[in-house]
């Protein structure tokens, strides 16, 4: 019973690893011909997911670069309208994200982008695990946990999907209401176009069948 009692106090007094931070999501306008940045700092030795989606704006694309803390340039893509990067094993500090919509003059975009954060497990928490006796309990500590994990994991995941799956939706809607509205400008002036052929062609058959004679009596 002491040793079971030592084993449970072992495990009470481990000091825990520093959660990762927070994941980000943000929506934002960039303008025409504008370039900006955004800083989120990172712990050290975790994993660090970035993925964004240009959902609106005239060509859905824009320039996009990613930076470390000690200045590497991580990522660097012209003109795309998504993207995800992962960056593993992360430095302790910020990273610099830019989304650059210089090379557009007149059309300002609609940008989407999230951080997702993993905190790695090191190797001397998975040995620090003490060993329980044998008859201290009847389930594994190891299991339960990995078990865990896993579903943390998955749920992570299945957020992830949804936040894009709504980016996705966001970005296809915009497009149908643009299009929309082009198809509404332009159905407007065929339809004055015909109105002001329609005169035309009543004016003209009407002076061809019009006597411009003069009758002298």
């Amino acid at each position: 019973m002491a040793a079971r009692w030592l084993w449970l106090l072992a495990l009470w007094a481990r000091p825990a690893a520093a959660p990762p931070p927070p994941d980000a999501e943000v929506t934002f306008v960039l303008p025409a011909g504008r370039r900006e940045c955004f800083y989120q700092g990172a712990p050290g030795n975790a994993s660090m997911e970035a993925e964004y989606q240009v959902i609106g704006g005239a060509g859905l694309d824009v320039d996009f670069s990613l930076e470390s803390p000690s200045g590497r340039l991580l990522v660097r893509e012209h003109r795309r309208s998504d993207g995800a990067h992962t960056v593993e094993p992360t430095e302790a500090g910020d990273y610099k994200l830019c989304f650059d919509n210089s090379f557009s003059t007149i059309s300002e975009k609609l940008v989407f982008f999230e951080l997702l954060f993993d905190a790695r497990p090191e190797e001397e928490e998975e040995e620090g695990w003490p060993a329980a006796p044998e008859d201290a309990l009847d389930v594994k500590i190891e299991d339960i946990k990995e078990s865990i994990e896993t579903m943390k994991s998955r749920l992570d995941r299945s957020i992830q999907m949804q936040t894009l799956l709504r980016a996705f939706e966001a970005r296809d809607r915009n497009l149908q209401e643009n299009n929309l509205g082009r198809v509404n400008f332009w159905s407007a002036v065929n339809l004055g176009l015909l109105l002001v052929v329609a005169v035309l062609q009543v004016y003209t058959l009407r002076s061809l069948f019009q006597d411009k004679r003069t009758v002298r009596t």
